[in-house]
């Protein structure tokens, strides 16, 4: 690895245009990443892309003026000093927020670079270009203070924020809620009838355990399996079904837990005070993220639940 001391001002020009392809392509991605989802940061990346090529267009020019058209390959890792970034495909799925972080980040290192390669250089026309690319650098993070001002005035800022939302209730609180229902009230039935049927904690909770952890299992792998994403934006499937599997599980285990305590009756009574709960807590998600209204949801919610309840017990008594 090189010093930047060491390079000469033939390299530290083949490193410039390295640097102004690499930003170029990195701001291409992050304009990739987030077109579906916030349209108005894309624009602004694409036109970050651009300048970027422009920039590294007339680097070129330059060098093939005064060495010819042989560009040694140097890059950033092969200089001592720079930063080293994530690949963007590891770093996915990103929000605005993050990407304007980044380009913050870049910007910065960007024009310390060239103030840099300015210090070092004596040729007149190197020297003239490198400051032009550096003051240009210089506003380029004044632009994207000024795009997150204008992001604000224009109401771009309030469009993300809903489009974070929406994105949330695709990729979380939709899962989270089929799984949490399909725990809380799918496993009433079994758990309910073996309380009554055998009169007994312990296997009662086994029964609980068991058909929590299927329920889980279950709800899962047909979450993960039900689409790609890739057309209805619910993200990743892996995600989803992990997020729908372990709700369904605890939605199942929060009624069954109480049957750890050996008096019959006292854990029957406080798991009907946690199905209670439950049964509360998906009405409010239902209200809260699904615009359902309020009574409406509890309704619902406590309708289903009380069906499935009612049928535990009658199996388990008969």
């Amino acid at each position: 690895m090189r010093t930047f001391k060491s390079l000469s001002e033939q390299e530290i020009l083949a490193l410039a245009i390295s640097l102004e392809e690499e930003d170029a392509r990195i701001y291409d991605d992050f304009a990739d990443a987030v077109q579906a989802d916030y349209p108005a940061t894309a624009k602004s990346l694409q036109q970050m892309r651009a300048e970027e090529d422009n920039h590294r267009h007339r680097l070129i020019d330059l060098y093939r003026q005064k060495f010819g058209d042989h560009i040694p390959l140097i890059r950033r890792h092969d200089v001592q000093g720079f930063v080293q970034r994530k690949p963007v495909w590891l770093v996915r799925p990103l929000g605005p927020a993050a990407v304007r972080k980044q380009v913050e980040l870049m910007e910065l290192e960007t024009k310390q670079f060239y103030a840099r390669a300015l210090a070092k250089t004596t040729d007149a026309g190197i020297r003239q270009l490198l400051g032009d690319l550096a003051e240009e650098e210089r506003k380029h993070q004044a632009l994207a203070e000024e795009l997150e001002a204008e992001r604000k005035k224009t109401g771009v800022e309030e469009e993300e924020a809903a489009a974070r939302k929406r994105l949330f209730v695709l990729q979380v609180v939709q899962p989270g809620l089929a799984g949490l229902m399909d725990g809380s009230v799918s496993t009433l039935a079994p758990l309910f009838a073996a309380a009554f049927a055998t009169h007994k904690s312990w296997e009662t909770f086994l029964v609980g355990l068991a058909a929590a952890l299927g329920a889980g299992i279950s709800m899962g792998f047909a979450e993960a399996l039900s689409d790609d994403g890739s057309l209805t934006g619910r993200g990743r499937p892996l995600t989803r079904g992990i997020i729908c599997g372990l709700m369904t599980a605890v939605g199942g285990l929060g009624h069954a837990l109480p049957y750890l305590i050996p008096s019959f009756y006292s854990a029957t009574a406080l798991a009907v005070v946690v199905v209670v709960i439950e049964l509360a807590v998906i009405a409010y998600i239902r209200h809260r993220y699904m615009d359902t209204p309020l009574v409406a949801a509890i309704w619902q919610v406590v309708i289903g639940g009380v069906l499935v309840f009612l049928t535990g017990i009658l199996i388990g008594s008969s």
